[in-house]
């Protein structure tokens, strides 16, 4: 038994449809009423399975299980649009991008003839600069730092 039924009223399929027909918008935005009209529950609904519908557009069985859970709980307008990262907050500043490059560039640990990703990251959270870091955040920052360095 689902927990999300996606129950649509004629007046949430018609812009469904329309959207559909359109044709001028993001392709995600039509995916997205595409499945929702598949996985529709309602008198005039398919009701495909969610296993079909995933299938269908080549979509992850969890993508088409989130559509329908955003649907049920935000609305027809937040099942259309992608989810949002809420909580993202950038790791290091402008102080700490200048004490991770200042680091790069000193001579690395003993026994070591360069540094690596991880002796970086395991060195800004010995120093405090951060709580915690990825090596990949530290790559970024390093290859933006970077790239910014060469179009100058």
């Amino acid at each position: 038994m689902k927990k999300y039924v996606v129950e649509l009223t004629s007046q949430e399929r018609k812009p469904l449809e329309g959207l559909i027909k359109k044709g001028k918008v993001a392709g995600y935005k039509i995916r997205h009423a595409q499945m929702l009209l598949k996985a529709d529950q309602g008198r005039q609904g398919p009701g495909w399975p969610d296993q079909q519908i995933a299938e269908a557009f080549g979509a992850h069985l969890t993508t088409v299980e989130r559509l329908r859970k955003r649907f049920v709980e935000e609305g027809l307008d937040a099942a259309l649009e992608r989810h949002k990262r809420q909580n993202y907050t950038r790791k290091l500043d402008g102080e700490a991008e200048a004490r991770l490059i200042a680091i790069a560039c000193s001579e690395p640990p003993e026994g070591r003839n360069q540094w690596t990703l991880r002796l970086l990251a395991d060195r800004l959270v010995e120093l405090s600069v951060v709580d915690r870091i990825s090596h990949m955040t530290v790559k970024r920052t390093l290859e933006k730092k970077r790239t910014q360095a060469l179009a100058k």
